[in-house]
């Protein structure tokens, strides 16, 4: 029978690793908003390991949110005090360890609790995963003071509802008791995130109080990082495998690839955990890093996921063992992407790529290419847009990158190749279809959409590919045109 995770029922695992510390052994100096998989498996995991060495053990994690939704995550950990199976996959091995470095998770949609927290002394740190669309973007990636739930912010700003209007409320408690800041470190998937979240916080500041605004500004750090692990949503499918396979019943367990990245720049005032001592990269510019993963990791993600979604391909691992979608990454990848992605100290492209490959291919993960098609709206400007400006600009090919949008756009129409529906897969999902609808009879409809493509969409070589390859999706199918954009068809 298997063993319902909690601190009481540690000593009852057998074949897991728990924690080699008590939970009075710990105590809290990081806040952090967006308790999802990806930062269980990252963030918490790293902490852990550092606790686990005896190493900066005053830096245990406090969970927050800022929506009612929230609150079944927290009820699901609460019942396991906190605690988290992370399952680490390979092709050929899985190990099981237990994550204790949260050790509290705040009332979801509490600001007053929330902010409190945020105040006391011991909090040193306050760090987010709050997905790219979370940073109240407008349509060129700068912070958007229009956005309604940033005027409500900035009308009540004793009363905030969004995490920057908490953020802002806790350090300004913090100054009027003579404490100093907190740092805030975003640990989302988007270039330049620390000022990303400076911009936010800053931003939202001046609406109200622009002498605030600049004192924040002045003297609270945002460092910038870049994150990296495969990491698919929990599903009852997860539950099982690990009852299963280490007799262990957790009601939110984590399932993710063996690999892990986080590199950081060094900006802490107030001190921060050893994370070095785990593995965790500090450098002075993280820019050449974030750019790589992005462009060639995210950016081969979508690569691979609209062909996969239209061909009803399930999972990610599925994907790549078909060779027309396996060979039209490399091609992308080699011809149109690499060759747009500035050198990184130490690293050589074309061997991160092999390597980003083998991890598309790990059949233990159980990545959906559904998750991997969500939410293109917000990451097709960010992932794949950058990559094809600075191919027009550079005079290089752009046939790649033009078939992607238009297999993105042929997604967004709502059907696969076999007439299967697709169920809504983005935030934007209907105010998209019918513009993806309205494409397959003018193609220009899809590229006017400023929003995403800005200018590019009037650049008459993407004008001319994209009509090209998205007349031929609709007419001949996903396999068929993969075939001639290879070269063989």
């Amino acid at each position: 029978m298997a063993v319902t995770l909690s601190l009481s029922t540690l000593s009852d695992l057998t074949g897991v690793a728990v924690p080699a510390y008590a939970r009075a052994d710990v105590s809290p100096g990081i806040v952090h908003f967006g308790v999802g998989n990806f930062h269980r498996a990252h963030q918490a995991m790293y902490l852990d390991r550092l606790f686990n060495k005896g190493l900066s053990r005053d830096w245990a994690l406090v969970g927050a949110g800022v929506f009612e939704g929230e609150r079944k995550g927290r009820d699901v950990l609460a019942a396991q005090d906190w605690l988290t199976t992370l399952v680490e996959q390979e092709a050929d091995s899985s190990t099981a360890r237990i994550l204790g470095s949260m050790i509290e998770f705040l009332e979801p949609a509490n600001p007053a609790a929330t902010i409190a927290r945020m105040a006391a002394p011991d909090i040193r740190i306050v760090s987010l995963t709050i997905t790219e669309g979370g940073y109240f973007l407008d349509s060129d990636d700068r912070f958007d003071p229009t956005h309604p739930a940033i005027v409500a912010d900035a009308a009540t700003p004793a009363a905030p509802k969004t995490v920057f209007g908490q953020i802002l409320c806790a350090l300004r408690l913090r100054r009027e008791r003579g404490l100093s800041p907190f740092t805030v470190m975003s640990c989302d998937n988007i270039p330049h995130n620390g000022h990303v979240a400076r911009k936010a916080v800053v931003g939202l500041a001046e609406l109200s109080d622009p002498a605030f605004a600049a004192w924040v500004a002045d003297t609270v750090a945002f460092p910038n990082g870049m994150v990296d692990r495969i990491t698919p949503a929990t599903t009852d499918r997860e539950r099982a495998m690990l009852a299963e396979q280490f007799g262990l019943e957790d009601g939110w367990p984590v399932f993710c690839e063996d690999f892990t990245q986080w590199v950081l720049e060094d900006h802490f005032p107030l001190g921060r955990p050893a994370l070095e001592e785990v593995g965790v990269q500090f450098v002075a510019d993280v820019a050449p890093y974030e750019l790589m993963k992005l462009r060639i990791l995210n950016g081969g993600h979508a690569i691979i996921a609209y062909p996969g979604g239209l061909m009803d391909i399930h999972f990610v691992h599925e994907a790549m063992e078909h060779p027309l979608i396996r060979a039209f990454l490399r091609k992308i990848e080699e011809d149109e992407v690499i060759p747009n992605v500035p050198p990184v100290p130490d690293t050589d492209l074309g061997g991160y790529f092999d390597l980003i490959e083998r991890r598309f291919s790990n059949p233990k993960i159980g990545d959906t290419v559904r998750r991997l098609c969500l939410d293109g709206s917000n990451r097709q400007p960010k992932f794949i847009v950058p990559t094809l400006r600075d191919a027009l600009k550079s005079g290089g090919s752009v046939e790649g990158l033009a078939l992607e949008c238009a297999l993105w756009c042929r997604y967004c129409a709502g059907t696969t190749d076999s007439g299967a529906e697709i169920a809504p897969n983005d935030p934007n999902w209907d105010a998209l279809q019918p513009v993806a609808l309205a494409a397959k009879d003018r193609s220009q409809a899809w590229l006017d959409q400023r929003a995403i493509y800005g200018d590019l969409g009037q650049d008459p070589r993407l004008c001319e590919a994209f009509a090209r390859w998205l007349g031929l999706l609709w007419s001949h199918g996903t396999a068929a045109t993969l075939e001639t954009y290879l070269g063989r068809g």
